[in-house]
């Protein structure tokens, strides 16, 4: 199977989770392709000052990998700097957040799997 980039849909996000400005979220695949075992495997397009806010996952897990950019990352209240080539994971019971403090957009590939 080949999905074109074309067929990729793109939500824009206000406040996502709380969070500020405006998220875009590109899924490249849907919850079918991926055997039902996960919900997202995408880019998410942070533009300076957007974030994602903090919010806890139950019955899944999430990684970050980013592909551009830098940003702060909260790991259940701790803050990290994330840039170009990190991965941030956070697994089922806990809780993150991710923003744009710099100047310059943040592009990551989210993927979120059910635990």
């Amino acid at each position: 199977m080949v999905i074109e980039k074309s067929k990729y849909k793109t939500d824009a996000r206000k406040n996502m989770k709380g969070g500020d400005g405006t998220v875009y979220v590109t899924e490249f695949v849907s919850s079918a392709e991926l055997n039902e075992k996960g919900r997202l495997f995408g880019n998410i397009h942070l533009d300076p000052g957007a974030s994602i806010g903090y919010h806890v996952h139950e019955g899944e897990s999430e990684l970050f990998y980013i592909i551009k950019g830098e940003a702060i990352y909260n790991d259940n209240g701790t803050e990290y700097p994330l840039c170009e080539g990190d991965t941030a994971v956070v697994t089922s019971g806990n809780g993150h957040s991710i923003a744009n403090k710099g100047t310059e957009p943040v592009d990551l590939i989210a993927l979120i799997l059910y635990a």
